[in-house]
């Protein structure tokens, strides 16, 4: 298109200028992107907003326990930036958002946990065993 418009694209232009009516059509075709543009991203914003809202959801329900957790400042500064955004409600809910989050994003971790505390509760079983029937 650079040359075109260098070249004046044949149709009695100056050099160096767009034929008429071409710098509207460039305009519309840049505002028709940008709209094209404008309607994916707040497509994906709506998306992305609703996932968002069925993992909040999901972490926060049932929470009938209390834990008391001292955090760092910028553990802090995270937990506030999820209620300022309005993502959250409360610290409260940021904190049991995160720990879910941190929970489901660690699954396989948790049960390779799970897996070895099952064999050591069965090891100490047996060891109850052998101590019992030993006396």
């Amino acid at each position: 298109m650079e040359e075109e418009i260098k070249q004046g694209s044949g149709s009695g232009a100056e050099p160096g200028t767009l034929p008429e009516g071409t710098a509207s059509e460039a305009e519309e075709s840049k505002k028709g992107g940008s709209r094209s543009s404008s309607a994916s991203f707040m497509s994906a914003l709506e998306k992305s907003m609703e996932s968002l809202s069925k993992t909040l959801a999901t972490a926060l329900e049932d929470r009938a326990n209390v834990v008391m957790v001292r955090i760092n400042d910028d553990a802090l500064r995270h937990l506030d930036m999820l209620v300022e955004a309005e993502v959250t409600k409360s610290r409260s809910e940021s904190a049991a958002f995160l720990i879910s989050e941190g929970i489901r994003a660690n699954e396989a971790f948790f049960a390779r946990i799970e897996e070895i505390t099952r064999q050591i509760a069965e090891l100490r079983e047996q060891l109850r065993q052998t101590m019992v029937t030993n006396e």
